[in-house]
């Protein structure tokens, strides 16, 4: 028996853990207020896996789900008190070898004023308090076509 290895993010309302382990069989996941239970068979070996977790806040165990897929098993914790930040997913502050941050799913959701709008939404907000084509000023003479410049003096012919 030996610990699957894991992956986690935080939310403003969920703490989410992912337990990489390939084609699951007798997945058996237990939320307990301050605990979450993991055991499955995995791979084409069979192998026993076990993770026992404390976690670092409460969470409510009749709102927590899970979910597995051929290559791993999803566990949504809801966390007790939205909005508050969990800096790490255990109550003890040791490394553990089989667990790990999700950097492709985390966000610093506390630093959002507005977790509404998307990045691309606070991109087209911005760039539109900056003014765009229908506020450039008007220079004199730019779309006439009559008033000629040094360099736009017609080329001669290439021989």
């Amino acid at each position: 028996m030996q610990p699957a290895s894991a992956k986690w993010y935080d939310r403003r309302d969920y703490v989410f853990v992912e337990f990489c382990v390939e084609d699951s069989k007798d997945v058996q996941v237990k939320f307990e207020k301050s605990k979450l239970d993991f055991n499955c068979l995995g791979g084409t070996d069979g192998l026993k896996h076990q993770n026992e977790i404390e976690l670092f806040e409460v969470i409510d165990p009749n709102e927590s789900k899970h979910k597995r897929t051929d290559r791993s098993v999803l566990c949504c914790l809801k966390k007790s008190e939205s909005g508050k930040s969990w800096p790490r997913l255990t109550k003890d502050k040791a490394k553990i070898n089989w667990l790990s941050v999700d950097f492709n799913n985390w966000k610093d959701w506390e630093d959002d004023s507005d977790e509404e709008l998307s990045n691309f939404d606070r991109f087209s907000e911005m760039m539109n308090n900056m003014g765009g084509e229908d506020e450039l000023p008007d220079v004199d003479g730019a779309d006439d076509e009559e008033s000629a410049d040094s360099d736009d003096e017609k080329m001669p012919d290439l021989e």
